[in-house]
C-alpha cells in the first residue's frame, strides 16, 4: 500500500498507479495528451542488463518516449522507437505491443562510455552527447501483415536531448504542435521515469474554430512546463492527481489507462529459425571449436545453447 494525496491536499491510503499510459483531453481547448509513469517495470527492463548509468538513463528516456508515442496511435502490433548514433552509444531501442508488453536494449562501447561519462558530467540530459554528432531516429509501426500495414518515420538526430530530438521530428515531419515533459531518475538505485505529451488537435476534430487555438495551445504548453520532476516521478502521487494539478482550469478529462508490463518475445523457435539461415557446416565447426553454439537475446539476456547432437533437430533432419 502507498499514501495517496487527494486533490484537497489531504491524505488517504491507496494504490498509486505505476506502469501506465494515461490518456487525457482538455475539455476547454483542442488539446489531447498522454502521461506515462514507469516504476518496477522499468526496473525489470534494466535488470536484464548491467548498463552504465549513462546508458540506463538514456534508455529509460527512450522507453518513456516510446510509450508516449505509441499511446497516440491506433494499431494492432508492435510500435518501435530506435535511435542510432555515431558516438560511444551507437544504438537505443524500445518497443511495445498493442497489448502493453514493453522491452528495450542498448548497444554501446562500454569502455568509451565510461571514459566519456567520467570526463564530462551531464545529469540533466543523461549524456545525450554520447550518441555522437550524427545519427537518426526512427519510429516504426508493424501490424504484422503486408508491407502496406507497416509505417516508418525517420528523422535526423537533432538537439541536446532525447526530448528535443523527438520534438524536432514532429516539427519537421508531422507538423503538429507537440510539447513534452520527461523526467528520469535512479530513485533508491531503481530507475523511475515519467513523461507527459500534449498535442493540438486539428480544428475540425476538436469541433471548434481557430480563433482561440493559439491561445489555448500556448496556455496548455505553459502549464505543462510548470510540472516538476518530483510530481512526474512521485511514487505516492497518482497520474490523475498530477494532471488535475496541471490542467484543472481547462477541464481535464481522464480516460481508461493502458497498463504496461515487461515481456520479451524471444523463443527457441525464433532462434532456431535464425540458425537455419546459417550453413550447418559453420555451426558444426563452432561446436567442434567451443563445444556448443549459443545465441543471446539482446532484450532479455536469455541464452539459447545448442550442442552438436542437437543440430539434427534444428535443421529438421533425422539420423
Amino acid at each position: 500500500m502507498a499514501i495517496r494525496i487527494k486533490k484537497d491536499g489531504s491524505v488517504q491510503s491507496g494504490l498509486v498507479d505505476d506502469n501506465v499510459v494515461q490518456p487525457f483531453r482538455l475539455e476547454k481547448s483542442n488539446v489531447r495528451g498522454r502521461m506515462v509513469r514507469m516504476g518496477d517495470v522499468l526496473k525489470q527492463i534494466m535488470e536484464q542488463h548491467d548498463y552504465p548509468p549513462a546508458v540506463s538513463g538514456l534508455l529509460s528516456e527512450v522507453v518513456t518516449v516510446c510509450l508516449l508515442l505509441s499511446g497516440m496511435m491506433k494499431y494492432e502490433g508492435i510500435f518501435t522507437l530506435q535511435i542510432k548514433g555515431s558516438g560511444p552509444i551507437r544504438l537505443l531501442v524500445a518497443d511495445v505491443t498493442s497489448k502493453g508488453e514493453v522491452r528495450a536494449y542498448a548497444g554501446f562501447d562500454e569502455a568509451a562510455v565510461k571514459k566519456a561519462a567520467k570526463r564530462k558530467k551531464d545529469p540533466v540530459h543523461h549524456h545525450y552527447h554520447l550518441l555522437g554528432k550524427k545519427g537518426f531516429m526512427a519510429f516504426t509501426v508493424d501490424q504484422g501483415g503486408s508491407v502496406n500495414d507497416r509505417y516508418q518515420g525517420i528523422v535526423e538526430l537533432k538537439g541536446t536531448s532525447i526530448m528535443e530530438a523527438v520534438q524536432h521530428y514532429f516539427t519537421q515531419s508531422e507538423q503538429i504542435k507537440t510539447s513534452f515533459k520527461i523526467a528520469v531518475h535512479p530513485q533508491d538505485t531503481n530507475w523511475r521515469a515519467g513523461g507527459i505529451m500534449i498535442q493540438q488537435l486539428p480544428d475540425d476534430e476538436a469541433g471548434k474554430g481557430t480563433e482561440n487555438s493559439i491561445e489555448d495551445w500556448t496556455r496548455a504548453a505553459m502549464l505543462l512546463s510548470t510540472c516538476s520532476d518530483g510530481e512526474m516521478l512521485s511514487p505516492v502521487l497518482a497520474t490523475s492527481d498530477v494532471l488535475y494539478r496541471l490542467f484543472h482550469e481547462d477541464g481535464v478529462r481522464i480516460y481508461s489507462p493502458t497498463h504496461v508490463r515487461f515481456k520479451c518475445r524471444c523463443s527457441a523457435e525464433k532462434v532456431e529459425n535464425i540458425l537455419r539461415t546459417i550453413p550447418r557446416a559453420e555451426l558444426e565447426e563452432e561446436c567442434e571449436k567451443n563445444g556448443r553454439v549459443s545465441i543471446k537475446c539482446e532484450f532479455c539476456s536469455e541464452e539459447y545453447v545448442y550442442k552438436a547432437n542437437q543440430l539434427d533437430a534444428v535443421y529438421g533432419e533425422k539420423e
